[in-house]
């Protein structure tokens, strides 16, 4: 079971998923909270400015290009994403590497209720049994 289990999640399509979606999210809220209270009021202390106007460029009254806010989503951005690929990434794709190098065992044989599904399949192949037929025979009427 732990083995199906295994080869479910070595899927490329299921991890991709899971990055992207489940583990991306939880992580971004990290970062985003990391951002917002350390690095956004560094980049407003070295941009010079107080209060509203820190980290804020005011060409004009009334345009205000938000520098700040800008940087913050771009370094939010580089760390959720260096995060997942050198966490997540770099190594379930060194593992995948491995599995073609043969170093690690490839997955196991199918478990006991594909066997015994096959066997029955190939039971009823060589009885000479059509698929097609109706499931009572082909000369028995079903049951009243």
């Amino acid at each position: 079971m732990l083995q199906g289990f295994k080869d479910f999640i070595m899927r490329g399509n299921v991890v991709d998923l899971a990055v992207g979606i489940v583990i991306g999210a939880a992580f971004t809220t990290v970062v985003t909270t990391f951002t917002t209270g350390f690095i956004k009021p560094l980049i407003q202390l070295l941009g010079g400015g107080t209060g509203t106007g820190a980290g804020a460029w005011e060409p004009r009254k009334g345009v205000i290009f938000d520098y700040a806010s800008f940087l913050n989503a771009i370094i939010t951005f580089v760390i959720t994403a260096a995060v997942l690929y050198f966490l997540v990434v770099f190594p379930l794709n060194a593992l995948a590497e491995r599995r073609r190098r043969g170093e690690e065992p490839p997955p196991k044989a199918p478990s006991e209720d594909i066997v015994l599904l096959t066997q029955i399949r190939d039971a009823l192949v060589a009885r000479g049994d059509n698929p097609d037929a109706p499931p009572y025979g082909r000369h028995q009427e079903p049951p009243r």
